[in-house]
């Protein structure tokens, strides 16, 4: 365990599972992190709230994995379009038979391959007079069921880093192979408020264009402006908006939130996250800004023919990009 001032970290063991846990003490703001189950940061509790959605406990997450607290999507966000990719002009078809990625409902592969990933290595666990932290790694390389399904030597560092009672989630990506890796990754957290009905809730969406989905939620290659008052109330809203060109701050930012019974929960990404989906079933407890890379089904051409901007990573060359959570009490 690592302690200063009113910071901490250390590592403990709830339900069978290593758990990074990450202390403000100043602010009364914990942040657990599940290492082997995709190292997700499944709570951020706020004075004994967590604002993460996270159903039930590791042990019955474990046993039926579904998405919570924070998970990453990772070598794609969100869905392909065809059990395939291409990358560099080539196209590289994915192995349904290695069991290694989910589908949606309309059998599409969908949130990559590391949602739920074990073998994140703890790399450091420290807490100083400025913040708590922890970095963990995945060699991506090394594990030929991963290589199969997306070709590109890398490595993936994660450090979580708790500071002012905000949550940063910084990522970073070294690219091993010889030649250029494309970057569709993204992170889907789950924002809940306590204390007021999910009808009274208000969510701010930074301005941008709506991108248009198809029946299997794919994107047209066709935008529309986004056309909300701000904010907006939940109840009245679509349950999938895809933003894109987002209108940003002068640091490059652009912020989400959802706010109800006088509690603000926000979600601010950063400049390499051109895309924000927000995603709020109307019979779920919970609202998602979930940070991307790139857009859906990024990795192929539109039905139009065209395809978006896509980031890559040179040989030998690295990504790297944060989003922050907090909560703020009016």
């Amino acid at each position: 365990m690592a302690t200063a001032a009113h910071y901490s970290a250390e590592k403990v063991v709830i339900d069978g599972f290593d758990v990074l846990r990450l202390t403000d003490a100043a602010r009364q703001t914990d942040v657990s992190i599940a290492r082997t189950l995709g190292n997700n940061a499944y709570e951020m509790k706020v004075r004994g709230e967590n604002i993460l959605w996270t159903p039930h406990c590791l042990r019955q997450l474990n046993q039926k994995p579904v998405f919570f607290g924070n998970p990453f999507m990772a070598p794609w966000a969100n869905r392909l379009d065809q059990d395939a990719f291409y990358a560099n002009g080539k196209r590289y078809l994915l192995n349904p038979n290695l069991g290694n990625f989910p589908r949606d409902s309309n059998g599409l592969p969908i949130h990559g391959l590391l949602a739920h990933w074990p073998d994140w290595k703890l790399i450091s666990l420290e807490a100083d007079e400025v913040s708590a932290r922890a970095t963990c790694r995945l060699e991506f390389w090394k594990y030929p069921d991963l290589m199969a399904q997306f070709p590109f030597a890398h490595t993936i560092v994660t450090t979580h880093r708790l500071r002012d009672g905000v949550l940063e989630v910084d990522t970073l990506l070294e690219n091993h192979s010889t030649e250029p890796m494309p970057v569709s990754l993204g992170y889907h957290p789950y924002f809940q408020v306590h204390d007021s009905p999910r009808d009274s809730w208000k969510v701010h969406l930074a301005e941008g264009n709506e991108m248009l989905l198809s029946e299997a939620l794919i994107p047209t290659g066709e935008n529309a402006s986004l056309q909300l008052t701000d904010p907006s109330p939940l109840a009245g809203l679509q349950s999938v908006y895809v933003l894109s060109n987002l209108v940003r701050r002068a640091d490059g930012c652009t912020e989400f939130w959802v706010e109800g019974g006088g509690a603000r929960v926000a979600m601010t990404q950063g400049p390499k996250y051109h895309v924000c989906v927000f995603y709020a079933p109307s019979d779920e407890k919970y609202v998602c800004f979930e940070p991307m890379a790139a857009t859906i089904n990024a990795l192929n051409p539109m039905p139009r023919g065209s395809r978006p901007e896509l980031q890559s990573i040179p040989p030998g060359g690295t990504w790297r990009e944060s989003f922050w959570i907090h909560h703020e009490q009016h």
